[in-house]
Protein backbone atom coordinates (compact mmCIF):
# COMPACT_ATOMS: atom_id res chain seq x y z
CA UNK A 1 0.00 0.00 0.00
CA UNK A 2 1.16 3.85 -0.07
CA UNK A 3 0.52 6.29 2.42
CA UNK A 4 3.06 5.10 4.88
CA UNK A 5 2.72 4.12 8.64
CA UNK A 6 0.54 7.52 8.86
CA UNK A 7 -1.34 6.34 6.93
CA UNK A 8 -2.05 3.26 8.60
CA UNK A 9 -2.72 5.43 11.97
CA UNK A 10 -6.25 5.76 9.76
CA UNK A 11 -6.33 3.03 8.07
CA UNK A 12 -6.17 0.68 10.76
CA UNK A 13 -9.29 1.76 12.63
CA UNK A 14 -11.38 2.38 9.41
CA UNK A 15 -10.59 -1.63 8.72
CA UNK A 16 -11.30 -2.70 11.82
CA UNK A 17 -14.29 -0.78 13.38
CA UNK A 18 -18.10 -0.94 12.10
CA UNK A 19 -18.51 2.51 13.26
CA UNK A 20 -16.70 5.08 15.57
CA UNK A 21 -18.84 4.20 18.30
CA UNK A 22 -16.54 1.20 19.19
CA UNK A 23 -13.94 1.03 20.92
CA UNK A 24 -10.06 0.17 20.47
CA UNK A 25 -6.91 0.45 22.93
CA UNK A 26 -3.65 1.57 22.54
CA UNK A 27 -0.68 1.69 24.59
CA UNK A 28 1.40 4.44 24.13
CA UNK A 29 5.22 4.25 24.54
CA UNK A 30 6.73 7.07 22.38
CA UNK A 31 6.17 9.41 19.91
CA UNK A 32 4.36 7.43 17.12
CA UNK A 33 2.56 5.21 19.16
CA UNK A 34 1.24 8.55 20.38
CA UNK A 35 0.55 9.94 16.73
CA UNK A 36 -1.78 6.56 16.37
CA UNK A 37 -3.74 7.00 19.14
CA UNK A 38 -4.49 10.54 17.82
CA UNK A 39 -4.78 10.27 15.00
CA UNK A 40 -7.40 6.95 15.87
CA UNK A 41 -9.61 9.48 18.06
CA UNK A 42 -11.16 10.47 14.88
CA UNK A 43 -12.53 7.32 13.94
CA UNK A 44 -13.06 5.23 17.13
CA UNK A 45 -13.29 5.20 20.86
CA UNK A 46 -9.65 5.29 22.22
CA UNK A 47 -8.84 4.39 25.76
CA UNK A 48 -5.47 4.80 26.16
CA UNK A 49 -4.34 1.39 28.68
CA UNK A 50 -0.75 3.63 29.25
CA UNK A 51 0.66 6.32 28.73
CA UNK A 52 4.40 6.11 28.89
CA UNK A 53 5.23 9.93 28.44
CA UNK A 54 4.71 10.25 32.37
CA UNK A 55 7.93 8.53 32.53
CA UNK A 56 9.49 10.12 29.79
CA UNK A 57 9.36 7.14 27.32
CA UNK A 58 11.64 4.97 29.34
CA UNK A 59 9.39 2.41 30.14
CA UNK A 60 6.24 -0.14 29.85
CA UNK A 61 4.10 -2.00 32.49
CA UNK A 62 5.42 -5.24 32.64
CA UNK A 63 1.97 -7.05 32.42
CA UNK A 64 -1.39 -5.58 30.38
CA UNK A 65 -5.07 -7.37 29.56
CA UNK A 66 -7.08 -6.91 27.04
CA UNK A 67 -10.79 -5.31 27.84
CA UNK A 68 -13.48 -7.46 26.88
CA UNK A 69 -15.02 -4.98 25.03
CA UNK A 70 -12.17 -3.95 23.09
CA UNK A 71 -12.19 -4.42 19.09
CA UNK A 72 -8.35 -4.44 19.23
CA UNK A 73 -5.27 -3.86 21.08
CA UNK A 74 -2.53 -1.38 19.26
CA UNK A 75 1.45 -1.00 20.03
CA UNK A 76 4.49 0.05 18.26
CA UNK A 77 6.75 -3.12 18.30
CA UNK A 78 9.83 -0.41 18.03
CA UNK A 79 9.66 3.30 18.79
CA UNK A 80 12.41 4.71 16.55
CA UNK A 81 12.70 8.30 18.61
CA UNK A 82 12.63 7.33 22.31
CA UNK A 83 14.33 3.72 21.65
CA UNK A 84 11.55 1.36 23.16
CA UNK A 85 11.06 -1.67 21.33
CA UNK A 86 9.40 -4.93 22.49
CA UNK A 87 11.18 -8.33 22.30
CA UNK A 88 7.87 -9.91 23.40
CA UNK A 89 3.96 -9.81 23.15
CA UNK A 90 2.80 -6.69 25.54
CA UNK A 91 -0.44 -8.48 26.03
CA UNK A 92 -2.11 -12.14 25.93
CA UNK A 93 -2.54 -13.27 22.81
CA UNK A 94 -6.48 -14.11 22.02
CA UNK A 95 -8.27 -16.35 20.18
CA UNK A 96 -10.30 -14.96 17.06
CA UNK A 97 -13.27 -14.04 19.22
CA UNK A 98 -11.13 -11.87 21.27
CA UNK A 99 -10.05 -7.85 20.16
CA UNK A 100 -7.11 -8.12 17.63
CA UNK A 101 -3.49 -7.47 18.32
CA UNK A 102 -2.48 -4.77 16.24
CA UNK A 103 1.63 -3.82 15.29
CA UNK A 104 2.81 -1.06 13.73
CA UNK A 105 6.79 -2.48 13.09
CA UNK A 106 7.54 0.19 10.54
CA UNK A 107 11.28 0.31 11.94
CA UNK A 108 12.06 -2.87 13.30
CA UNK A 109 10.19 -5.43 10.28
CA UNK A 110 12.52 -7.71 8.94
CA UNK A 111 15.15 -7.19 11.80
CA UNK A 112 14.05 -11.10 13.56
CA UNK A 113 11.83 -13.44 12.95
CA UNK A 114 8.25 -12.77 13.97
CA UNK A 115 5.36 -15.42 14.82
CA UNK A 116 2.72 -13.57 12.42
CA UNK A 117 -0.31 -15.37 13.17
CA UNK A 118 0.10 -13.95 16.75
CA UNK A 119 -1.15 -10.89 15.50
CA UNK A 120 -4.48 -9.34 13.82
CA UNK A 121 -2.47 -6.95 11.55
CA UNK A 122 1.21 -5.80 11.36
CA UNK A 123 1.62 -2.55 9.05
CA UNK A 124 5.55 -1.98 8.28
CA UNK A 125 7.01 1.31 6.26
CA UNK A 126 9.54 0.21 4.27
CA UNK A 127 11.77 2.90 3.99
CA UNK A 128 13.71 1.26 7.46
CA UNK A 129 14.58 -2.56 6.89
CA UNK A 130 12.84 -2.98 3.90
CA UNK A 131 13.43 -0.74 1.23
CA UNK A 132 12.78 2.96 0.27
CA UNK A 133 10.17 5.21 1.40
CA UNK A 134 6.82 5.72 -0.88
CA UNK A 135 5.58 1.93 0.32
CA UNK A 136 3.55 0.22 3.19
CA UNK A 137 3.24 -3.58 3.79
CA UNK A 138 -0.09 -4.82 5.65
CA UNK A 139 0.10 -7.95 6.74
CA UNK A 140 -4.10 -8.62 7.30
CA UNK A 141 -5.84 -11.84 9.12
CA UNK A 142 -8.03 -12.77 6.04
CA UNK A 143 -11.10 -13.02 8.30
CA UNK A 144 -10.81 -9.23 9.01
CA UNK A 145 -10.96 -8.09 5.43
CA UNK A 146 -14.85 -8.09 6.34
CA UNK A 147 -14.93 -6.42 9.75
CA UNK A 148 -14.63 -2.54 8.06
CA UNK A 149 -17.55 -0.60 7.56
CA UNK A 150 -18.97 1.08 3.87
CA UNK A 151 -16.97 4.08 4.01
CA UNK A 152 -13.60 3.24 4.09
CA UNK A 153 -11.76 4.95 1.25
CA UNK A 154 -10.66 2.84 -1.21
CA UNK A 155 -6.92 3.91 -1.06
CA UNK A 156 -6.63 3.09 2.79
CA UNK A 157 -9.19 -0.08 2.30
CA UNK A 158 -7.63 -3.33 3.30
CA UNK A 159 -10.73 -5.52 1.63
CA UNK A 160 -9.96 -3.05 -1.65
CA UNK A 161 -6.12 -3.35 -1.81
CA UNK A 162 -6.79 -7.31 -1.23
CA UNK A 163 -9.54 -7.62 -3.88
CA UNK A 164 -7.17 -5.57 -6.19
CA UNK A 165 -4.28 -7.18 -5.91
CA UNK A 166 -2.63 -4.26 -4.23
CA UNK A 167 -3.33 -2.10 -7.23
CA UNK A 168 -6.21 -0.20 -6.63
CA UNK A 169 -4.21 2.83 -8.02
CA UNK A 170 -0.99 2.97 -9.88
CA UNK A 171 1.65 1.33 -7.02
CA UNK A 172 4.82 2.42 -6.47
CA UNK A 173 6.67 0.23 -8.84
CA UNK A 174 10.58 1.41 -8.26
CA UNK A 175 9.43 1.31 -4.67
CA UNK A 176 8.69 -2.43 -4.84
CA UNK A 177 11.82 -3.15 -7.12
CA UNK A 178 13.83 -2.06 -5.07
CA UNK A 179 12.61 -3.81 -1.51
CA UNK A 180 12.67 -7.41 -4.36
CA UNK A 181 16.09 -6.32 -4.08
CA UNK A 182 16.42 -6.77 -0.25
CA UNK A 183 14.39 -8.89 0.19
CA UNK A 184 17.12 -11.50 -1.98
CA UNK A 185 19.85 -9.78 -0.23
CA UNK A 186 18.43 -10.25 3.65
CA UNK A 187 17.69 -14.39 1.93
CA UNK A 188 21.73 -14.16 1.25
CA UNK A 189 22.66 -12.91 5.04
CA UNK A 190 20.62 -16.26 6.80
CA UNK A 191 17.36 -14.64 6.60
CA UNK A 192 15.67 -13.51 9.47
CA UNK A 193 17.46 -15.62 11.36
CA UNK A 194 20.90 -14.37 10.26
CA UNK A 195 19.78 -11.11 10.59
CA UNK A 196 18.53 -10.71 13.74
CA UNK A 197 21.82 -12.57 14.83
CA UNK A 198 24.09 -9.35 13.58
CA UNK A 199 21.31 -6.98 14.81
CA UNK A 200 22.05 -8.49 18.30
CA UNK A 201 25.72 -8.73 17.53
CA UNK A 202 25.89 -4.84 16.92
CA UNK A 203 23.55 -3.60 19.63
CA UNK A 204 25.29 -5.66 22.42
CA UNK A 205 28.40 -4.23 21.15
CA UNK A 206 26.84 -0.36 21.83
CA UNK A 207 24.95 -1.51 24.51
CA UNK A 208 28.24 -2.47 26.61
CA UNK A 209 30.42 0.66 25.25
CA UNK A 210 27.36 3.05 26.29
CA UNK A 211 27.34 1.49 29.84
CA UNK A 212 30.93 1.65 30.65
CA UNK A 213 30.81 5.19 30.35
CA UNK A 214 29.46 5.32 33.63
CA UNK A 215 26.55 8.14 32.38
CA UNK A 216 28.80 10.18 30.44
CA UNK A 217 27.18 8.39 27.12
CA UNK A 218 23.32 8.15 28.88
CA UNK A 219 20.34 5.66 27.51
CA UNK A 220 17.56 5.61 29.74
CA UNK A 221 15.29 3.13 28.41
CA UNK A 222 14.92 -0.25 30.77
CA UNK A 223 16.95 -2.44 29.35
CA UNK A 224 14.63 -4.85 28.62
CA UNK A 225 12.99 -2.91 26.55
CA UNK A 226 16.12 -0.98 24.75
CA UNK A 227 15.77 -1.05 21.01
CA UNK A 228 18.14 -2.84 18.69
CA UNK A 229 17.54 -0.32 16.04
CA UNK A 230 17.55 2.88 17.58
CA UNK A 231 19.58 4.29 20.54
CA UNK A 232 18.82 7.73 21.93
CA UNK A 233 21.63 9.19 23.76
CA UNK A 234 22.43 11.90 26.15
CA UNK A 235 25.95 13.11 26.79
CA UNK A 236 26.38 13.90 30.76
CA UNK A 237 28.79 16.68 32.25
CA UNK A 238 28.39 16.85 36.10
CA UNK A 239 25.41 14.57 35.89
CA UNK A 240 23.29 16.61 33.45
CA UNK A 241 23.17 16.33 29.73
CA UNK A 242 25.17 18.71 28.09
CA UNK A 243 23.78 20.31 24.71
CA UNK A 244 26.99 21.95 24.21
CA UNK A 245 28.99 18.80 24.09
CA UNK A 246 26.26 17.12 22.23
CA UNK A 247 26.91 19.29 19.28
CA UNK A 248 30.72 19.42 19.23
CA UNK A 249 30.06 15.26 19.08
CA UNK A 250 28.08 16.12 16.30
CA UNK A 251 30.29 17.89 14.55
CA UNK A 252 34.12 15.76 15.23
CA UNK A 253 32.12 12.64 14.73
CA UNK A 254 31.32 14.10 10.66
CA UNK A 255 34.77 14.98 10.40
CA UNK A 256 35.22 11.36 10.11
CA UNK A 257 32.59 10.39 8.29
CA UNK A 258 30.22 9.50 11.35
CA UNK A 259 27.02 11.16 10.22
CA UNK A 260 23.35 11.58 11.12
CA UNK A 261 23.62 10.97 14.55
CA UNK A 262 21.57 14.22 16.14
CA UNK A 263 18.71 13.24 17.97
CA UNK A 264 14.97 13.92 16.46
CA UNK A 265 14.03 17.17 16.57
CA UNK A 266 11.50 16.50 19.36
CA UNK A 267 13.56 15.40 22.08
CA UNK A 268 16.90 16.38 20.83
CA UNK A 269 20.33 14.82 22.22
CA UNK A 270 21.91 12.19 20.31
CA UNK A 271 20.30 9.14 18.04
CA UNK A 272 22.10 5.97 16.79
CA UNK A 273 20.53 3.81 14.49
CA UNK A 274 21.51 0.42 13.81
CA UNK A 275 18.93 -1.00 10.86
CA UNK A 276 19.72 -4.34 8.69
CA UNK A 277 21.80 -2.28 6.46
CA UNK A 278 24.15 -0.95 9.22
CA UNK A 279 27.50 -2.99 8.85
CA UNK A 280 29.11 -3.85 12.10
CA UNK A 281 32.63 -2.51 10.97
CA UNK A 282 30.57 0.80 11.36
CA UNK A 283 29.32 0.15 14.93
CA UNK A 284 32.82 -0.67 15.80
CA UNK A 285 34.09 2.76 14.33
CA UNK A 286 31.33 4.92 15.94
CA UNK A 287 32.81 3.10 19.11
CA UNK A 288 36.33 3.90 19.13
CA UNK A 289 35.65 7.39 17.76
CA UNK A 290 33.18 7.53 20.66
CA UNK A 291 35.59 6.25 23.31
CA UNK A 292 38.16 8.87 22.02
CA UNK A 293 35.74 11.50 22.56
CA UNK A 294 34.92 10.32 25.87
CA UNK A 295 38.26 10.52 27.13
CA UNK A 296 38.79 13.83 25.60
CA UNK A 297 35.93 15.64 27.45
CA UNK A 298 34.67 13.39 30.03
CA UNK A 299 35.18 15.19 34.10
CA UNK A 300 35.85 12.73 37.22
Amino acid sequence: MQGGGTGQFAAVPLNLLGSPKEKAEYLVTGGWSKKASQEAKKFADVHVVYDGEKDGFTAVPPHLTYSPDAKYFYFCSNETIHGVEFNHLPVEVKDEDGPVLVADMSSNFLSRPVKVSDYGVIVAGAQKNAGIAGLVIAIVRKDLLKRAGPNVPAALSYASTDAGKSIVNTPPTFAIYVSGLVFKWLLSQGGLKGIEAANLEKSKLFYDYIDSTHGFYCNKVHPEYRSRMNIPLRIHSNGAPNAELEALFIKEAAKEGLTSLGGHQSVGGLRVSLYNATPLVNVIALIEFMKRFHQAHHTQ
